[in-house]
């Protein structure tokens, strides 16, 4: 009997200067080739930031090579394991930002909050004179967030900074001394808002160090603040306590994470709409997405993966 392959998963980021990224995208992308390994890894001045997946040795050889260059070698990196490829091609991207919030002046290298270890956080969430906002996307707070985390209903990142200046009790130099908790997936989000909080004066502020995934992996679910399932940005699409795959599967038409009750909507086809997407999709294009979808379920039925199977995903944190 076949055992079925499973994938290690590493999710990792570092902030500090890198001035010759350039020149490290190509022996980084050969090595993660050479090793079957597949994801994407973002370069920029100011860092490395991404999600890599394969088998154990080839991550461990990619983690290997990364670490032995001497400004990486304390990079930190979070696992999980999936029955199944999340990726299906290697990208290493150059970048202006390894999380982009378009705020020049921002340093994360120079200054950021105070990190919460998983086992402090629920204490730091059942103080009332904390504001916890949840720094992610809305279609990633859909689906998973803490129990009373504020919800900026953002679409994208770089919506945080007008976000915030919208909000009438952060205003002001009184308003400084409120004590403020962020949170995001990996912490990469965090380690640039609560870098921008403290950039507007903000004398407390603090971050979940590691993320959810890593208060995930670390704390049991009966001890848990943690509602719903966490969003990542590959194949598994969420993930729950412990870092095991979650229930959730993408519209492969606008990409929102579906729950088995929103499949049940009249609106939801396979491959084509979802409630999301269903008003915002022209006769044409259902008719495109519908065929791309029998294209694929003839390949899978092959053995095969279609081209058209993994769409380009929401950009990745």
């Amino acid at each position: 009997m076949l055992t079925e392959p499973i994938f290690l998963t590493a999710a990792l980021y570092k902030f500090v200067d890198l001035p010759d990224f350039v020149a490290l995208q190509g022996p980084l992308q050969a090595c993660c080739e050479a090793n079957d390994v597949k994801g994407t890894l973002l370069l920029a001045h100011e860092g490395i930031n991404g999600t890599i997946a394969g088998p154990e040795t080839g991550i461990r050889a990619v983690l290997a090579f990364l670490r032995a260059d001497p400004r990486l070698t304390s990079l930190v990196h979070k696992e999980s394991w999936s029955p199944k490829p999340p990726f299906t091609r290697m990208k290493v991207k150059l970048k202006k930002e390894i999380v982009t919030l378009r705020v020049p002046e921002l340093d994360p290298n120079k200054t950021v909050g105070q990190y919460v270890k998983p086992a402090d956080w629920n204490a730091l969430l059942a103080d009332p004179d904390v504001v916890v906002i949840d720094t992610r996307n809305d279609y990633e707070v859909a689906i998973g967030t803490f129990k009373g985390a504020v919800n900026p209903n953002i679409k994208n990142f770089v919506q945080l900074p007008a976000w915030l200046d919208a909000q009438p009790h952060l205003q002001g130099e009184a308003a400084k001394k409120t004590k403020v908790a962020m949170f995001c997936t990996g912490g990469i989000r965090c380690e640039k808002s609560t870098a921008l909080m403290k950039m507007r004066g903000f004398d407390e502020v603090y971050h979940l160090e590691g993320g959810i995934l890593k208060y995930l992996e670390e704390i049991p679910p009966e001890q848990s603040t943690w509602e719903g399932e966490c969003f990542v940005f590959d194949e598994r699409v969420s993930v729950g306590h412990g870092l095991g795959v979650g229930s959730h599967e993408l519209c492969r038409s606008c990409r929102w994470p579906l729950s088995e009750q929103d499949k049940l909507s009249p609106n939801y086809v396979l491959g084509v709409s979802c409630d999301h997407c269903h008003d915002q999709r022209t006769p044409e294009q259902k008719l495109k997405l519908a065929e791309r979808q029998r294209q694929v379920e003839l390949a899978e039925a092959r053995g095969e993966i279609h081209v058209g199977a993994k769409m380009p995903s929401h950009d990745a944190p």
